[in-house]
């Protein structure tokens, strides 16, 4: 709550209200607007303050408990639009470490390398400025079908980028609380969802008939 000074002098409150952008699941934001943000931002100022119930910016990342379940097309939303989740991973085995990562008609699967997403760090003014690893972020493509019995699954142009946080050496003395959020941490991560359109016009394209034209310069 905060208070205002109309034009007669007089001191009037005002409820400060957070932006809720999430109807029925699904993100509606106005016209004109996009929510793009960049590793640091999704890391920063959504994940880390997910982890530990901090107010977020924006009540714009829908919660889905484990994401992967889920075919991607099913997930609320508008599939031609980037999709946010906040969501917790599940162990594939148990108490392993491998996440469960099979939907119902398929399953992501990691490419490329882990990207690291880090912060400044720097408790002591004289010294000289250092990048701390906060958060990595994984990449993931989906792949309809299952593996089994010699069936080879169609790779599709669905990505998942998936965030997540990693303990901070320089981190402020933490009480037995935020200890236990650090530790279980690892659970919450956020994924952006999205078409690689550029994957899927090359397929497009592949499928397309060739015409007549095209045909002819085949032959000669």
């Amino acid at each position: 709550m905060s208070t205002h000074q109309n034009e007669h002098g007089e001191k009037v409150n005002m409820q400060i209200s957070k932006f809720n952008f999430v109807r029925d699941g699904a993100i509606k934001l106005p016209p004109g607007f996009r929510f793009q943000p960049t590793d640091q931002e999704i890391v920063f100022q959504y994940l880390i303050r997910k982890v530990f119930s901090c107010p977020l910016p924006a009540s714009i990342v829908h919660e889905i408990a484990n994401i992967c379940k889920f075919n991607p097309w099913d997930l609320p939303g508008d599939w031609e639009q980037d999709r946010y989740f906040f969501s917790k991973k599940e162990a594939k085995y148990g108490n392993g470490h491998r996440s469960n990562r099979a939907s119902n008609d398929g399953y992501w699967k990691t490419t490329g390398l882990d990207k690291q997403i880090t912060r400044c760090c720097n408790n002591n003014p004289s010294t000289r400025k250092k990048e701390i690893i906060t958060g990595m972020k994984k990449t993931l493509v989906f792949y309809k079908g299952k593996p089994m019995q010699g069936n080879s699954p169609t790779r599709t142009s669905w990505i998942m980028h998936e965030y997540r946080l990693v303990h901070s050496p320089c981190s402020p003395k933490t009480t037995s609380d935020d200890q236990r959020s650090w530790i279980q941490m690892g659970n919450w991560v956020l994924c952006h969802i999205f078409l690689n359109k550029r994957s899927r016009v090359a397929d497009e394209k592949k499928q397309q008939p060739l015409s007549t034209p095209q045909k002819e310069l085949l032959h000669l």
